[in-house]
C-alpha cells in the first residue's frame, strides 16, 4: 500500500509539473506568433509609421479647415478660427449683403481689366462681379461698387451718391430721372439724357462715370471718422492720396471667452482688377485680429486703426 500510494504521489506532482510546462510553451508560442506577424507586417508596408501625437490647439492648427472649397458666398468659404462666432447681421443690412457676396469658384485667379492674372499671394477669393474692360475699378471704385450695389438692390435710389474729387455730388437718383453729367475740365454739370433711367444696366454706366471722377481723396472726405473699438462690418480703412488707398471690413467674429474681434478685409487695386477677399494675418486664413496694436498691416497697404471710417448715411 505505501508503494502504491508513493506512486501516485509521484504521478500526480508529475501531471502538475508537465501542466505548468505547457502553459509556459503556449505563452511562448503566442508570443512567437504575434512577433513575426508584426514583422511580416512592417516587411509588406512601405509606409509603415507610428501615429503622431496630437498638435497643440492653436489657431494656426486650425487654419487648415477654414476654407470650404465648396461654398459659393463670404459666409459659406471661410469659417471661423477655433473659439470665435461669426456676426449675426440684421436682415436687409449692409453687413449681410457683404458676408453673402457670391464669389467666383476657390482657386480662380484675380483679373485685371485687360485679361491678365493677379499672382495669388495676397488674396484667398475672387467676388463674382463683372469687371468690365476699361481700367475703372481701381481701390475706391471697389468700396464705391459695393455700396451702390447693396443700395441698389435694397432700391433706396435716393442714397446712392458719391462725390466727385471737385465736390460734385453725383446722385444716380437724378440720373434716373433722365439726366447724364457733362464734365469739361473741372467744370461738372447735368444735361438731360432721356436715355438713362433706374435699370442696372444705367446704373452700371452711372458708377462708370463716379469711378472716373472720384478718388480716395473724395470718399475719404465722404466718410465719418470711426473708433476702432467699434469696428463693424462695412467700415472702411482709407488713406486718401495719388496715390491712396482702402479696404472694406466684410465680415467679422469674435471670441467669446476672451473678447477679441476678428475681421476680413476686401480690396480692389492698380489697375482696375477683380475685387478680391485679402489673406489675413496667417497664410491660409482671411482674418485679421483687432489686438494687433495701431497699425493694419493688409498685403498690400499699411494702415494704422485710426484710419478707420464708416457711412455716414
Amino acid at each position: 500500500m505505501l508503494r502504491l500510494h508513493g506512486y501516485i504521489k509521484v504521478k500526480t506532482a508529475l501531471k502538475r509539473l508537465l501542466e505548468k510546462i505547457w502553459k509556459r510553451l503556449l505563452v511562448i508560442i503566442i508570443l512567437c506568433g504575434g512577433i513575426c506577424s508584426l514583422l511580416v507586417d512592417c516587411k509588406d508596408s512601405d509606409n509603415f509609421s507610428f501615429p503622431e501625437l496630437p498638435k497643440a490647439n492653436t489657431i494656426e492648427n486650425h487654419i487648415i479647415s477654414l476654407i470650404n472649397t465648396e461654398g459659393q458666398t463670404i459666409a459659406a468659404r471661410f469659417d471661423t478660427p477655433h473659439g470665435f462666432i461669426r456676426q449675426e447681421s440684421e436682415e436687409k443690412s449692409f453687413a449681410l449683403y457683404l458676408q453673402n457676396l457670391p464669389l467666383k469658384p476657390d482657386g480662380t485667379k484675380v483679373k485685371y481689366y485687360d485679361g491678365r492674372e493677379k499672382s495669388g499671394d495676397v488674396y484667398l477669393a475672387v467676388v463674382d462681379f463683372n469687371l468690365g474692360t476699361r481700367d475703372l475699378q481701381q481701390c475706391a471704385d471697389a468700396v464705391i461698387r459695393l455700396r451702390a450695389e447693396y443700395l441698389y438692390n435694397e432700391a433706396r435710389f435716393n442714397e446712392i451718391h458719391f462725390n466727385f474729387v471737385n465736390g460734385f455730388k453725383a446722385e444716380f437718383s437724378k440720373w434716373a430721372n433722365g439726366y447724364n453729367i457733362s464734365v469739361n475740365g473741372n467744370q461738372v454739370s447735368w444735361i438731360s439724357n432721356s436715355n438713362n433711367n433706374s435699370s442696372y444696366e444705367s446704373f452700371q454706366e452711372y458708377l462708370d462715370i463716379v469711378y472716373a471722377y472720384a478718388s480716395t481723396l473724395s470718399l475719404e472726405d465722404e466718410l465719418a471718422a470711426k473708433s476702432f473699438s467699434d469696428i463693424s462690418i462695412g467700415d472702411v480703412f482709407i488713406q486718401g492720396g495719388s496715390p491712396g488707398h482702402c479696404v472694406i471690413v466684410v465680415d467679422m467674429a469674435l471670441n467669446v471667452s476672451t473678447g477679441e474681434k476678428i475681421f476680413m478685409l476686401a480690396q480692389s487695386y492698380m489697375p482696375a482688377q477683380d475685387i478680391q477677399i485679402l489673406r489675413g494675418d496667417h497664410d491660409g486664413s482671411p482674418w485679421f485680429s483687432a489686438s494687433k496694436g495701431d497699425v493694419l498691416k493688409t498685403p498690400q497697404w499699411i494702415f494704422k486703426v485710426s484710419d478707420l471710417k464708416t457711412w455716414s448715411r
